[in-house]
């Protein structure tokens, strides 16, 4: 009887001991996540980018912000930065890696694992030089991005010292069917994606919110500094929500506008409360848990063709201030926090390379982050470069580097996702 039970019992330890995950696990992980933020207003002064050039900022209807979000699974970290401005070019993003690279993080990251994001407000200072004066000069302030380059690195640092424990949830629903559209005539991608973050006892720390519509209800029209309509969304989720809010702007490209534009502070904000009542709708009815707290991360760099002259031009001019020849390397990343896959994109694509992309993902919550670690432009479908009948194709192509960058892009993105 004695050698039957330890028997027995061996058999219930292997059996027990053989099945039992692994530590590295994604399930057995525990997820933390940091947040912070600083306002980032320009002087005034400042060039304003978007539209016409030679337009100056003369007061402030709300603030613009630097957020930065840490997530660390224990093994695994990546850095994820939103900017109210109109697209943080490659080359400033390489400024903001060297300076990272020479702090010290509490936590094991590498720099080379950050992704910035701009939400692309046309009622935010130049950082890329076309809307200076005219096409003599920069419309960039260099002591202004220089204090910028400083102000993300320093949120990144904060935020991978506030890390605390937390349980995600995700909602996937779509919005503006009344007030967005694509002034082109193509495809549109609606889709509304949200991560929200909670502690142990169920406060919020954080959400990532994915949303695709220019913030132009202003444009041109006012001269004071505003994220347009994110303003509304931020105050609106902070009001409900408490945390901090991050907004990543879509695939805007060819061309999602507002339909509803009459340049008043006062739309902007309530469109953009709307969108935040849209995901706080979908949270309280069909919120999911994220059942992963792995963190992911990967990324390559991609040589995209310049066939537009007037890019090269630019560069040579020193309006632009970028290595741009034949080709300018940029870089694309794919990363994932739990099921929630992200993927980036250079510039302002076409609704259909977001669909597409979202087509390489895996079931989950899916985020298009457009104008992500670079600002090349409109990144079009080949036949705005070949049929005239689209709607402001000619304008479009010119602010393009070229037919070739959507397909480029693709291939790069599908490489990424085959890892």
């Amino acid at each position: 009887m004695k050698r039957n039970s330890l028997l027995v019992l061996l058999f219930i330890f292997t059996f027990f001991a053989c099945g039992q995950k692994p530590e590295s696990d994604s399930t057995s992980r525990i997820l933390k996540i940091g947040v912070s933020k600083a306002i980032i207003n320009p002087a005034l002064g400042s060039f304003i980018a978007g539209d016409q050039q030679n337009r100056r900022f003369t007061g402030v209807l709300d603030s613009l912000y630097a957020k930065a979000f840490v997530a660390f699974d224990g093994s695994s970290s990546v850095a994820l930065v939103t900017l109210d401005c109109i697209g943080l070019m490659y080359n400033d993003l390489l400024k903001v890696r060297t300076a990272l690279s020479k702090m010290d993080f509490p936590i094991p990251f590498t720099p080379e694992s950050l992704v910035i994001s701009s939400t692309h407000t046309h009622s935010g200072p130049d950082v890329v030089g076309l809307w200076g004066k005219d096409f003599s000069e920069s419309g960039v302030d260099p002591a202004y991005l220089d204090h910028l380059i400083e102000t993300i690195t320093a949120e990144v640092l904060k935020a991978s010292e506030n890390l605390i424990a937390v349980n995600g949830r995700y909602i996937q629903t779509t919005h503006g069917e009344d007030w967005v559209r694509n002034i082109s005539e193509e495809e549109i991608d609606r889709s509304l994606t949200s991560l929200i973050f909670d502690d142990s006892e169920g406060n919020n720390i954080a959400t990532l919110t994915n949303f695709a519509c220019h913030p132009t209800y202003l444009d041109a029209v006012v001269s004071e500094v505003s994220a347009d309509y994110i303003a509304g969304f931020y105050k609106k989720m902070e009001d409900n929500l408490g945390g901090e809010h991050l907004f990543f702007q879509g695939a805007i490209g060819g061309w999602i506008q507002p339909s509803d534009k009459d340049g008043k502070h006062q739309t902007a904000i309530k469109r953009g409360a709307g969108l935040a009542e849209a995901v706080l709708k979908a949270l309280s009815t069909e919120g999911k848990p994220l059942l992963s707290n792995e963190v992911h991360f990967r990324k390559n760099y991609v040589d995209f063709e310049v066939e537009n002259e007037v890019w090269r031009q630019l560069a040579q001019a020193g309006i632009v201030n970028r290595d741009i020849s034949e080709y300018v390397r940029s870089e694309v990343a794919w990363f994932g926090i739990g099921e929630a896959s992200f993927a980036t994109h250079p510039g302002e694509t076409a609704p259909y390379y977001s669909k597409e992309t979202k087509k390489l993902m895996p079931d989950g919550p899916k985020f298009i982050l457009g104008l992500g670690q670079d600002a090349l432009g409109y990144i079009l479908k080949p036949e705005y470069f070949t049929d005239s009948t689209i709607s402001h194709s000619q304008y479009l192509t010119s602010m393009s580097l070229g037919q070739n960058s959507g397909p480029t892009l693709m291939e790069e993105l599908k490489r990424l996702s085959e890892y």
